[in-house]
């Protein structure tokens, strides 16, 4: 197995990311930049910026397979960190987003198709545009995400609890 950078090039690299992580430390203003995953949608691609405690992320990103066959979503949030000089912190605080979702359903295709007429969609299809409380847990970069809708503007076949897990790089 080739590996698409030499050795010399991924221990640069690494080096010059432990060095800024441990420059940021030292700083109350910081950038963070991460890859996730979450429950409504498959992966999504973070930044946000804390001064501080206070902390604000915007998370997202879709993707398009053809009609009827997408996903997307985006999740923005105000957060409060404990523990902000400790390798685990939390963080609580309020997010607000939206995630779509449709996929085709070939079991409902087959029973239109014996029946001769359309009597279910042909997809599946979830949505959720809400407000939500928030709960972060991060340990050297990885976290956990959990938010709890307490306010539903839009919902369709959408789960009560979302979360969501994945790695972030402060700098």
């Amino acid at each position: 197995m080739k590996l698409p950078l030499s050795f010399k090039k991924m221990v640069t690299v690494l080096v010059l990311l432990f060095v800024g992580m441990a420059c940021a430390a030292e700083k109350r203003l910081h950038f963070e930049s991460g890859v996730g995953f979450r429950n409504q949608t498959p992966l999504v691609i973070m930044g946000g910026v804390s001064y501080g405690e206070l902390t604000f992320r915007l998370q997202g990103l879709g993707k398009h397979n053809g009609p009827r066959d997408f996903w997307c979503g985006m999740r923005g949030s105000f957060l409060w960190t404990f523990f902000n000089e400790l390798p685990f912190n939390v963080s609580l605080g309020l997010g607000a987003g939206y995630e779509y979702a449709q996929a085709p359903n070939d079991l409902h295709k087959a029973i239109n198709q014996a029946n001769q007429a359309l009597y279910l969609y042909p997809y599946n299809q979830k949505e959720i545009l809400d407000v939500s409380g928030e709960i972060w847990a991060n340990i050297y970069g990885f976290y956990t995400q959990i938010s709890i809708p307490v306010y539903k503007i839009m919902e369709h076949d959408a789960p009560r609890i979302l979360w969501g897990a994945g790695y972030i790089v402060k700098f």
